[in-house]
């Protein structure tokens, strides 16, 4: 609306004033926005030049590692990796955080929810594929290796990129596309009698100590341990205050131990401590147990339950009191050697916080259930007994019953809150005791919060007449509605293609079959034709040669695989390809180069002799280490015997 003029200029003069009001507020937004750009910008370089720190502190302490012999100087060492190892995952989580969110320094739940444990990825030194390919593909496969650079730089770059992954599912099909790929490369490239020369050089991910292994397998075992620990990660980065938080964080819990239990079932002769079995074993457990943990979280955001509901609150206090046993069986495990020996100290003190915390919960909820629930029917007792006194479900004599009365409810409740608080005060005492845990300020609220809530509850309870001392309370027997099992990671969603398909298909062309390149061998057409017969599908093969032919003549043999055409490559080809090929050249013949396999030729001999039908090349899925999941495509091999074109 256009402002009505005035004598004096008002309207002019207050649109004016409004004007450059609005000027100015944009441009305070601006300068703020350019501030906060500005501040984050700042910490970058600062988070920077403290990880290039860090790196140079690592390389000198390993130096110093890998040249002593003196066994107090390595622990020494060793000890100093750890800590140097442990600064350098928690500056990238913290860029990471920078990268992804503007919003860095906001929270991202505004709920309370007591923190999780992540686990640090392994790193890894680059890697110079380009030396042993080149060797293996002229000197193996007899091609020119200066025509393989593109394949050898695109895994070059797909494993620098593996090395620093996106917190998101991006980074996980980034690791899984690698970890394919790897399964190719073992396959093709690796055989009994060689590996690739190529030395792995991974950082323990719980303690900073280098590792070497020439195995591929240890390539591969890395990769699976990060692809479990981004699980973890992605787990203890989800809103938990929310239905779908929880129940994604159990999804990535779940499939961190799966992955843990799969690397323990399958991998052996672990350099490293974090992929030992006594290792992987307790991390399977801790990834249970915050599974567990999300689940009971679940259930309560689910729906709120009345203070006056018995059963639903006896129910929460068994799934608090299953939540505490799987971190108590976790705490034993960090609590035994070697795991203790490299465990961090704040991930075990958590644990036993933990631990602590859901067992007083459980007993919380058993004692709103006893003062605040309604008097069960007597039909109801027997099965309220098994959840709440742990008693076993027979018809023998099972002790104490539930009491009916409001006074003993009232008694045997604050005997429940009793414990509820001194579990409570213990778990903040071990978190007083942790100087890192000391520092987490959201789980000393949420066990203040927990204390605060049941020293109320035990004040309501606690009449001026009550001079008798209660009994002491029963434990809540464990039991939950939802066990979560590990869940292996899903290695087929992430579809990808072998890198150097073209030297191939892998059950002829690897590492693992000996052959040597035979041609290009010129055959000219006779009258009975070329004089060989062919057989299968990519690569097509020459299962009988005429004795005395054209083909015998020129060399060819039962048993050569057809690699070429006339310099044109066929390895993939059908065999009505090689045959539609032929059947098109003149009078001057065609140039044909082979692999020859002996032992195949001699098969094929063999088996015409006895009069078996010649069998197809193998067209058997590769079974390397760690590469149980993988099933290869088996390829239709024709089953047919097709005579070389005649003119």
């Amino acid at each position: 609306m256009v402002p009505e003029g005035r004598p004096d200029g008002a309207g002019a003069g207050e649109e004016s004033a409004r004007l450059q009001a609005a000027g100015s507020v944009r441009k305070g937004c601006d300068l703020l926005a350019n501030s906060q750009h500005g501040c984050l910008q700042s910490r970058r370089a600062q988070i920077h030049q403290q990880i290039n720190r860090e790196l140079r502190m690592r390389t000198g302490a390993e130096n110093l590692y890998r040249a002593t012999s003196n066994a107090r100087v390595r622990e020494t060492v060793a000890l100093e990796l750890s800590y140097v190892n442990s600064s350098l995952q928690l500056l990238k989580e913290e860029l990471e955080g920078l990268d992804g969110n503007v919003d860095a320094d906001q929270p991202q739940s505004e709920g309370i929810t007591v923190p999780m444990i992540p686990l640090g990825l392994k790193e890894t030194k680059q890697l110079d594929w380009a030396t042993p390919l080149k060797e293996l593909i002229s000197g193996h496969f007899g091609e020119d290796s200066a025509s393989y650079e593109a394949e050898i730089r695109e895994l070059e770059d797909l494993r620098q990129a593996m090395r620093t992954p996106s917190r998101s599912e991006a980074g996980l099909e980034l690791l899984t596309a690698y970890y394919n790929q790897l399964c190719f490369q073992e396959a093709r490239f690796v055989s009994p009698a060689r590996s690739l020369g190529l030395l792995f050089h991974w950082y323990d991910s719980l303690t900073g100590v280098p590792a070497q292994q020439r195995a591929l397998a240890f390539e591969k075992g890395s990769v699976l341990f990060n692809i479990g620990a981004l699980h973890t990660q992605i787990g203890a980065r989800q809103d938990r205050s929310c239905p779908e938080g929880t129940s994604c964080a159990v999804e990535a819990f779940q499939r961190a131990a799966g992955a843990f239990s799969l690397l323990r079932e399958n991998f052996s002769h672990a350099p490293s401590p974090d992929m030992s079995p006594a290792s992987l074993s307790m991390l399977e457990q801790l990834m249970t147990a915050q599974a567990q943990e999300c689940v009971f979280e679940g259930l309560l955001l689910q729906a709120p339950v009345a203070p006056h509901d018995c059963l639903a609150q006896l129910h929460l206090a068994q799934e608090a009191a299953q939540v505490a046993a799987e971190y108590r069986l976790v705490h034993q495990t960090m609590a035994q050697p070697p795991v203790q020996d490299y465990v961090p100290f704040p991930w075990t003190t958590l644990v036993h916080v933990k631990a602590e915390y859901f067992r007083a919960l459980a007993h919380y909820h058993a004692a709103l259930a006893l003062c605040d629930g309604a008097p069960v029917a007597e039909a109801e007792l027997p099965a309220l007994e098994q959840i709440f006194l742990g008693l076993p479900a027979s018809s023998e004599p099972r002790g104490p019953a539930l009491p009916q009365e409001q006074e003993d409810r009232r008694k045997l409740g604050k005997a429940h809150l009793k414990r509820a608080i001194l579990g409570q005060e213990e778990a903040l005492r071990l978190h007083a005791v942790c100087r890192a845990l000391r520092r987490v300020d959201l789980l000393q609220v949420v066990l203040a919060q927990a204390l605060r809530r049941s020293l109320a509850k035990y004040s309501e309870l606690d009449l001026e007449d009550d001079f008798c001392e209660a009994a002491e309370a029963p434990d809540v027997r464990p039991k939950t509605q939802r066990r979560p099992e590990g869940r292996a990671p899903s290695f087929s969603r992430v579809k990808v293609a072998d890198i150097f398909h073209r030297l191939g298909p892998l059950s002829v062309f690897s590492a693992k079959n000996r052959w040597r390149l035979a041609g290009p061998i010129h055959v000219a057409r006779g009258e009975g034709g070329f004089g060989f017969t062919l057989r299968g599908d990519a690569p097509v093969l020459i299962a009988a040669v005429v004795p005395g032919g054209r083909a015998a003549v020129a060399g060819l043999k039962e048993g050569d695989y057809i690699v070429s055409v006339n310099g044109q490559p066929c390895r993939w080809w059908k065999h009505a390809d090689v045959v539609a090929q032929l059947k098109g050249v003149g009078d001057e013949g065609v140039s044909l180069q082979g692999d020859r396999r002996p032992a195949l030729g001699a098969l094929l001999r063999s088996q015409k002799e006895r009069g078996w039908e010649t069998p197809g090349p193998a067209q058997a899925s590769p079974r390397p280490l760690l590469g149980w999941n993988r099933k290869a495509k088996r390829g239709k091999a024709g089953r047919r015997l097709s005579p070389a074109p005649h003119p």
